[in-house]
């Protein structure tokens, strides 16, 4: 009985402190947990709005794991001048609580105007490009319009194709974005904090004759090197570059316009034939890849299930794979402004 009675003080006294231990567990399980349901609703919502459905976003606004840990031992003797007659009694018992609580803030009202249909600023924009995203999938994601050259749009209220100016556009600008001739920078105006493109002169002759062909396609002034950045389709001057921007709401719709679908559900006129845009006679693809099948898919990135049918993408398709993740870290870049009050939804889940 000395032993069992040791062993259990020992057990409790190792147990006292078991806050340390969870912190890496914790932070690696609840991260993934939330990445997966991220990546889960966000194709959700896409696929739904592919069907002309009200896409809902629920953010997780806060995790918190409250553990709870404790033992308790019961000894006993009984004696009595019976030889026979005398009893001990060792007892034990312990309890583990483990009750997380999650709180989700659905995004609605003042905050899904500014996350989801706001435009994107065009500063974003020119960060975007600083920080080394291409400036083919910035623009050709994010941008309606730049001075007047079109991008296409898949959405089903003014679905177009591109202007053929476009797609040549974001080539040349990113053969110049890749010798390192663009970048920006911010500067005062009139009080004002204003942002510019800047195409850096005098590199090779190569880049030299892009830019050149860059600023005749946009009409800016061939000598110039700086140019004003502002929200708009049309440039007030040959110093400005205007730039129509997308709200997220408009690159989801754009997005899922691509988006795979059964062929008995287009002809049941549950959805709309999936987007197809041609150049120069040529079928282009879409920027990203989201099948449909009726079963299951064995090797998916992220997949959901909707209207009795699967809708994934191919974990060995890595273009469509950084589409999507870019997607969602867009949606967490353009939120900006005071955050106002929301609907709480708290549910203990232990």
């Amino acid at each position: 009985m000395k032993w069992i009675l040791w062993g259990a003080v020992l057990f409790l006294s190792g147990c006292a402190s078991i806050g340390p231990e969870t912190v890496s567990r914790d932070r690696f399980d609840y991260t993934a947990a939330i990445s997966e349901s991220w990546k889960h609703q966000m194709l959700l919502n896409m696929v739904k709005m592919r069907y002309a459905d009200a896409p809902v976003f629920l953010d997780v606004a806060s995790v918190i794991s409250q553990y709870q840990i404790g033992g308790q031992i019961n000894l006993g003797a009984t004696f009595n001048h019976n030889p026979w007659g005398n009893s001990q009694v060792v007892g034990g018992s312990g309890t583990y609580v483990d009750r997380p609580t999650i709180t989700y803030s659905p995004i609605m009202g003042d905050k899904f105007a500014r996350s989801l249909m706001a435009p994107i600023p065009p500063p974003a924009i020119l960060s975007l490009l600083q920080s080394g995203y291409p400036v083919g999938l910035v623009f050709r994601m994010l941008v309606n319009e730049i001075n007047g050259v079109r991008n296409r749009y898949g959405g089903q209220a003014r679905a177009h194709p591109a202007d053929p100016e476009f797609y040549p556009l974001l080539e040349k600008m990113w053969k110049v974005q890749s010798a390192g001739a663009i970048g920006m920078r911010a500067k005062k105006i009139d009080k004002q904090e204003s942002f510019l493109m800047v195409f850096r002169p005098k590199r090779d002759a190569a880049t030299d004759s892009l830019t050149h062909d860059i600023r005749r396609t946009l009409g800016l002034d061939p000598n110039a090197s700086e140019f004003r950045v502002v929200y708009g389709s049309v440039p007030r001057d040959d110093q400005e570059i205007a730039i129509l921007t997308r709200s997220i709401l408009e690159v989801i719709l754009d997005l899922s316009a691509d988006i795979e679908v059964p062929a008995d559900h287009v002809k049941e006129r549950r959805v709309n034939p999936t987007f197809e845009e041609t150049v120069a006679g040529e079928k282009t693809r879409p920027l990203i890849r989201i099948q449909a099948s009726s079963e299951e898919p064995g090797d998916a990135f992220v997949s959901v299930r909707y209207r009795n049918s699967h809708f994934w993408i191919d974990d060995r398709d890595l273009v469509s794979k950084r589409i999507f993740s870019f997607l969602m870290f867009v949606f967490t870049l353009v939120e900006t402004g005071e955050k106002g009050t929301a609907p709480i939804v708290t549910i203990p889940t232990g």
